[in-house]
């Protein structure tokens, strides 16, 4: 019995140092903005609305609309691609 609890304990042991692999002292990516601090995540976001939106102005411009099917998640992939993209050349991996 006491030979089970211990490989339970290890077993939580390393599923507790997994989950806190991605914790750091430097803290998330942010930046100063009239006086506060906004998440990077958070402009990146913004970006990826702004692409998927302008994406779906794009397609309504050149009559695409009726030739694409599942605009919706088009337009939405767009957005995440660029929001993505935006995170990787603005803050890095």
């Amino acid at each position: 019995m006491a030979g089970r609890v211990r490989r339970l304990v290890q077993k939580l042991s390393v599923v507790g140092a997994f989950s806190l692999a991605g914790c750091g002292a430097v803290g998330a990516p942010s930046f100063g903005f009239f006086g506060t601090y906004f998440p990077a995540w958070m402009l990146c976001a913004l970006i990826g609305i702004a692409a998927g939106t302008v994406a779906r102005i794009f397609f309504v411009a050149k009559g695409l609309t009726e030739s694409l099917p599942f605009q919706l998640l088009l337009c939405t992939a767009i957005g995440v691609i660029i929001a993505v993209l935006a995170w990787i050349l603005l803050f890095g991996l």
